[in-house]
Protein backbone atom coordinates (compact mmCIF):
# COMPACT_ATOMS: atom_id res chain seq x y z
CA UNK A 1 0.00 0.00 0.00
CA UNK A 2 1.22 3.42 -0.73
CA UNK A 3 0.22 6.29 1.68
CA UNK A 4 0.48 9.14 -0.11
CA UNK A 5 -2.81 7.73 -2.00
CA UNK A 6 -4.91 7.75 0.65
CA UNK A 7 -7.15 4.77 -0.60
CA UNK A 8 -10.32 5.51 -2.09
CA UNK A 9 -13.33 6.17 -0.27
CA UNK A 10 -15.28 2.77 0.71
CA UNK A 11 -12.03 1.13 0.84
CA UNK A 12 -12.14 -0.87 4.23
CA UNK A 13 -9.41 0.06 7.05
CA UNK A 14 -9.03 3.64 5.52
CA UNK A 15 -10.22 6.90 5.76
CA UNK A 16 -12.97 7.98 3.76
CA UNK A 17 -14.67 10.92 2.16
CA UNK A 18 -17.87 11.91 3.72
CA UNK A 19 -20.75 12.04 2.58
CA UNK A 20 -21.89 15.42 0.86
CA UNK A 21 -24.49 15.91 3.46
CA UNK A 22 -22.15 15.97 6.42
CA UNK A 23 -20.17 18.08 4.40
CA UNK A 24 -23.09 20.81 4.40
CA UNK A 25 -23.71 20.60 8.36
CA UNK A 26 -20.08 21.42 9.01
CA UNK A 27 -20.92 25.12 7.71
CA UNK A 28 -23.03 25.51 10.93
CA UNK A 29 -21.24 26.96 13.92
CA UNK A 30 -21.79 29.07 16.53
CA UNK A 31 -18.00 29.78 17.74
CA UNK A 32 -14.87 29.09 16.69
CA UNK A 33 -11.69 27.70 19.43
CA UNK A 34 -8.06 28.24 18.59
CA UNK A 35 -6.42 25.28 19.38
CA UNK A 36 -2.66 26.48 18.39
CA UNK A 37 -0.38 27.47 21.15
CA UNK A 38 1.62 30.83 19.93
CA UNK A 39 4.91 29.78 18.42
CA UNK A 40 7.35 31.92 19.95
CA UNK A 41 11.33 31.53 20.38
CA UNK A 42 11.19 29.17 23.50
CA UNK A 43 8.53 27.20 22.79
CA UNK A 44 9.08 23.30 23.97
CA UNK A 45 10.47 20.64 21.68
CA UNK A 46 10.78 17.21 22.01
CA UNK A 47 14.66 17.25 22.14
CA UNK A 48 14.76 20.05 24.07
CA UNK A 49 17.09 22.31 21.44
CA UNK A 50 15.60 25.52 20.17
CA UNK A 51 13.76 25.06 17.23
CA UNK A 52 12.28 28.50 15.99
CA UNK A 53 14.62 31.50 15.46
CA UNK A 54 13.65 34.61 13.89
CA UNK A 55 16.35 36.13 11.87
CA UNK A 56 14.93 40.57 10.67
CA UNK A 57 16.22 41.25 7.06
CA UNK A 58 13.92 44.53 7.33
CA UNK A 59 12.72 47.15 10.06
CA UNK A 60 10.31 49.70 9.73
CA UNK A 61 12.54 52.60 10.83
CA UNK A 62 15.17 51.65 8.38
CA UNK A 63 13.62 49.92 5.62
CA UNK A 64 9.70 51.21 5.70
CA UNK A 65 8.39 47.67 6.58
CA UNK A 66 9.50 44.63 8.86
CA UNK A 67 10.41 41.61 7.51
CA UNK A 68 12.34 38.13 8.78
CA UNK A 69 13.62 35.04 7.54
CA UNK A 70 12.56 32.08 9.90
CA UNK A 71 14.63 29.37 11.31
CA UNK A 72 12.05 26.60 12.37
CA UNK A 73 11.60 22.84 12.53
CA UNK A 74 8.82 21.31 10.94
CA UNK A 75 7.80 19.40 14.53
CA UNK A 76 7.74 22.84 16.57
CA UNK A 77 4.40 24.08 18.33
CA UNK A 78 1.38 23.23 17.32
CA UNK A 79 2.20 21.05 14.29
CA UNK A 80 0.65 18.23 11.92
CA UNK A 81 3.08 15.07 11.96
CA UNK A 82 2.33 13.09 7.44
CA UNK A 83 2.45 10.23 6.76
CA UNK A 84 6.07 10.80 5.71
CA UNK A 85 7.26 11.61 8.51
CA UNK A 86 7.37 7.79 9.08
CA UNK A 87 7.04 6.50 5.61
CA UNK A 88 9.25 6.88 2.93
CA UNK A 89 6.13 7.08 0.47
CA UNK A 90 4.15 8.47 2.51
CA UNK A 91 2.47 11.99 1.54
CA UNK A 92 3.77 15.54 2.78
CA UNK A 93 1.68 18.06 4.11
CA UNK A 94 1.19 19.72 0.38
CA UNK A 95 -0.20 16.18 -0.53
CA UNK A 96 -3.10 15.49 2.21
CA UNK A 97 -6.43 16.14 0.69
CA UNK A 98 -8.53 19.25 1.69
CA UNK A 99 -11.39 16.75 2.53
CA UNK A 100 -9.28 15.37 5.09
CA UNK A 101 -8.25 18.91 6.99
CA UNK A 102 -11.49 19.68 7.82
CA UNK A 103 -13.10 16.78 10.11
CA UNK A 104 -14.77 15.98 12.58
CA UNK A 105 -13.61 16.03 16.16
CA UNK A 106 -13.95 13.44 19.10
CA UNK A 107 -12.26 15.04 22.21
CA UNK A 108 -11.53 11.80 24.73
CA UNK A 109 -11.24 13.10 28.48
CA UNK A 110 -8.16 11.33 29.81
CA UNK A 111 -7.06 13.94 32.56
CA UNK A 112 -8.00 11.97 35.82
CA UNK A 113 -5.79 9.25 34.31
CA UNK A 114 -2.70 11.70 33.14
CA UNK A 115 -3.27 13.17 36.68
CA UNK A 116 -2.07 10.06 39.10
CA UNK A 117 0.21 8.83 36.01
CA UNK A 118 2.11 10.78 33.99
CA UNK A 119 2.97 7.95 31.32
CA UNK A 120 -0.43 7.28 30.78
CA UNK A 121 -1.68 5.67 27.70
CA UNK A 122 -5.11 6.24 25.78
CA UNK A 123 -6.07 2.93 25.74
CA UNK A 124 -8.99 1.04 23.59
CA UNK A 125 -10.49 1.31 26.71
CA UNK A 126 -11.05 4.95 26.70
CA UNK A 127 -12.17 5.15 23.64
CA UNK A 128 -15.25 1.74 24.21
CA UNK A 129 -16.11 4.04 27.27
CA UNK A 130 -16.45 7.34 24.97
CA UNK A 131 -18.67 5.47 22.81
CA UNK A 132 -20.69 4.07 25.50
CA UNK A 133 -21.63 7.71 26.60
CA UNK A 134 -21.30 9.60 22.72
CA UNK A 135 -22.10 6.70 20.56
CA UNK A 136 -20.11 5.68 17.52
CA UNK A 137 -16.92 8.05 16.62
CA UNK A 138 -17.91 9.48 13.55
CA UNK A 139 -16.84 9.19 10.20
CA UNK A 140 -13.93 10.56 8.99
CA UNK A 141 -12.43 12.11 12.39
CA UNK A 142 -10.04 13.00 14.50
CA UNK A 143 -9.69 11.38 17.88
CA UNK A 144 -8.20 13.76 20.13
CA UNK A 145 -6.43 13.03 23.59
CA UNK A 146 -7.13 15.75 26.36
CA UNK A 147 -4.76 14.74 29.05
CA UNK A 148 -5.10 18.27 30.77
CA UNK A 149 -1.42 19.01 29.63
CA UNK A 150 -1.60 21.83 27.55
CA UNK A 151 -1.59 24.58 30.41
CA UNK A 152 2.29 23.01 31.07
CA UNK A 153 3.43 24.83 27.83
CA UNK A 154 5.82 27.20 27.82
CA UNK A 155 7.11 25.67 30.92
CA UNK A 156 10.00 23.00 31.44
CA UNK A 157 7.30 20.25 32.57
CA UNK A 158 5.31 20.32 29.15
CA UNK A 159 8.55 18.49 28.39
CA UNK A 160 8.51 16.56 32.10
CA UNK A 161 11.78 15.34 32.39
CA UNK A 162 12.70 12.51 34.85
CA UNK A 163 16.04 11.59 36.90
CA UNK A 164 15.73 8.52 34.34
CA UNK A 165 16.87 10.03 31.37
CA UNK A 166 13.47 9.85 30.09
CA UNK A 167 10.05 12.40 29.42
CA UNK A 168 6.98 11.40 31.09
CA UNK A 169 3.39 12.61 29.46
CA UNK A 170 0.66 11.14 28.47
CA UNK A 171 -0.26 9.87 24.67
CA UNK A 172 -2.22 7.09 23.15
CA UNK A 173 -1.18 3.31 23.59
CA UNK A 174 -0.22 1.53 20.04
CA UNK A 175 -3.36 -0.63 20.44
CA UNK A 176 -5.90 1.80 20.56
CA UNK A 177 -4.08 3.43 17.07
CA UNK A 178 -4.48 -0.19 15.67
CA UNK A 179 -8.53 -0.19 17.10
CA UNK A 180 -8.36 2.89 14.83
CA UNK A 181 -6.89 1.47 12.29
CA UNK A 182 -8.93 -1.64 11.99
CA UNK A 183 -12.23 -0.56 13.49
CA UNK A 184 -12.87 2.38 12.71
CA UNK A 185 -13.35 5.21 9.87
CA UNK A 186 -10.52 7.65 11.59
CA UNK A 187 -8.68 9.87 9.76
CA UNK A 188 -6.24 11.95 12.13
CA UNK A 189 -5.47 11.65 16.10
CA UNK A 190 -4.21 14.41 18.24
CA UNK A 191 -2.45 14.98 21.23
CA UNK A 192 -1.81 17.83 24.07
CA UNK A 193 1.39 17.06 24.64
CA UNK A 194 4.85 16.89 22.31
CA UNK A 195 4.14 12.86 20.83
CA UNK A 196 1.75 10.69 19.69
CA UNK A 197 3.29 8.23 21.89
CA UNK A 198 3.84 8.61 25.79
CA UNK A 199 6.86 10.79 26.61
CA UNK A 200 8.93 7.40 28.12
CA UNK A 201 8.57 5.48 24.54
CA UNK A 202 11.39 3.62 23.71
CA UNK A 203 10.19 2.91 19.92
CA UNK A 204 7.44 5.10 18.70
CA UNK A 205 5.31 2.41 18.01
CA UNK A 206 2.12 4.53 17.38
CA UNK A 207 4.08 6.91 15.08
CA UNK A 208 5.67 3.49 13.27
CA UNK A 209 1.82 2.23 12.77
CA UNK A 210 -0.41 5.29 12.36
CA UNK A 211 1.25 7.61 10.10
CA UNK A 212 2.55 5.10 7.57
CA UNK A 213 -1.18 4.01 7.28
CA UNK A 214 -1.95 7.25 5.34
CA UNK A 215 -3.39 9.04 8.52
CA UNK A 216 -1.80 11.96 10.17
CA UNK A 217 -1.44 13.41 13.53
CA UNK A 218 -1.34 16.81 15.33
CA UNK A 219 0.67 17.56 18.36
CA UNK A 220 1.06 20.40 21.32
CA UNK A 221 -2.86 21.14 20.60
CA UNK A 222 -4.29 23.89 22.81
CA UNK A 223 -7.69 24.53 24.13
CA UNK A 224 -9.43 20.78 24.18
CA UNK A 225 -11.39 22.25 27.92
CA UNK A 226 -13.18 24.17 25.63
CA UNK A 227 -14.87 22.24 22.86
CA UNK A 228 -17.55 19.33 23.62
CA UNK A 229 -16.67 15.75 23.43
CA UNK A 230 -18.48 15.26 20.45
CA UNK A 231 -19.93 17.86 17.83
CA UNK A 232 -17.03 20.23 16.63
CA UNK A 233 -15.70 20.57 13.68
CA UNK A 234 -11.86 20.70 13.41
CA UNK A 235 -10.46 22.77 11.01
CA UNK A 236 -6.41 22.18 9.95
CA UNK A 237 -4.47 25.04 8.09
CA UNK A 238 -0.88 23.76 7.63
CA UNK A 239 1.58 24.43 4.78
CA UNK A 240 1.95 23.15 1.44
CA UNK A 241 5.48 22.63 1.95
CA UNK A 242 6.68 20.40 -0.82
CA UNK A 243 9.05 17.10 0.85
CA UNK A 244 8.35 18.27 4.28
CA UNK A 245 7.65 15.62 6.88
CA UNK A 246 5.08 17.76 8.82
CA UNK A 247 4.95 21.74 9.97
CA UNK A 248 3.70 23.80 12.28
CA UNK A 249 -0.49 24.27 11.75
CA UNK A 250 -2.90 26.81 13.05
CA UNK A 251 -5.80 24.42 14.29
CA UNK A 252 -9.53 25.62 14.64
CA UNK A 253 -12.80 23.97 16.00
CA UNK A 254 -16.35 25.12 14.67
CA UNK A 255 -18.42 24.53 17.67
Amino acid sequence: MNPKAFRAAGDPGHPTQPPEDTTRRRSRFRQVVDLTHALAEDCPTFFGERQLRLEPIASLAEDGFNDAVWHIGEHTGTHLDAPYHFSADGAGPAEIPPCQLVVPLAVIDVRAGAAADPDYQLTPGDIAEWEKAFGPLPDMCCVAMNSGWSPRFGSESFRNPGDDGLLHFPGFHVDAAHMLMSDRNVVGIAVDTLSLDPGCSPDFAVHRAWLPSGRWGIEAIALLDAVPPKGATMVVGVPKVVGASGAPARVFALV
